[in-house]
């Protein structure tokens, strides 16, 4: 067990317990990865829906309704496609924040615009104010990270799951 993923993943568990809401995931490069980590935190039903492992294109479209257009315009590693699919995952499930990533883990992939290690990441959680909820609001970023195909999605998995505290308002 990675301990640095485990206790992420456990203060997810605690906030999320703590603030009543629930978390799903869209991932791509990462594999179920993500979802893996959610799940080895005992008692994870409670806060953990469920999770979308959407490897390729059609994948995205077909279980997150990302449209053809968005990808063949952006490409499938992008902030549009990302952003799609972390509300895609919202309209698709039961939880109240999501998460999303799609990147380049290598070893090939890559491009110039696009280099091996870079992966968009979204979130999108319900907008309240004073409890009424105005809409969704979806956050998103991209990183490239360092290393090889192991280093890059650990990264990514990682990354994600800060991101989920951020939108806790943890860290």
């Amino acid at each position: 067990m990675d301990e640095p993923l485990y206790k992420t993943a456990n203060n997810i568990a605690l906030n999320l317990t703590e603030a009543g809401q629930t978390l799903a995931t869209a991932e791509s490069c990462t594999g179920g990865w993500v979802a893996k980590c959610l799940t080895d935190i005992p008692g994870s039903s409670h806060w953990f829906d469920r999770g979308f492992v959407v490897y390729n294109g059609h994948a995205k479209q077909q279980m997150l309704g990302v449209s053809a257009a968005t990808i063949e315009a952006n490409g499938e590693v992008s902030e549009a496609v990302v952003r799609e699919l972390a509300e895609g995952v919202l309209a698709r499930s039961n939880a109240s924040i999501s998460l999303s990533i799609s990147g380049i883990a290598g070893p090939g992939g890559g491009t110039v615009e696009k280099p091996v290690g870079t992966v968009w990441f979204a979130w999108s959680y319900a907008d309240k104010v004073a409890g009424v909820v105005r809409g969704v609001k979806t956050v998103s970023e991209a990183q490239c990270f360092e290393g090889d195909r192991e280093a890059v999605r650990r990264q990514a998995v990682m990354h994600s799951l800060q991101g989920v505290l951020k939108v806790l308002n943890v860290t």
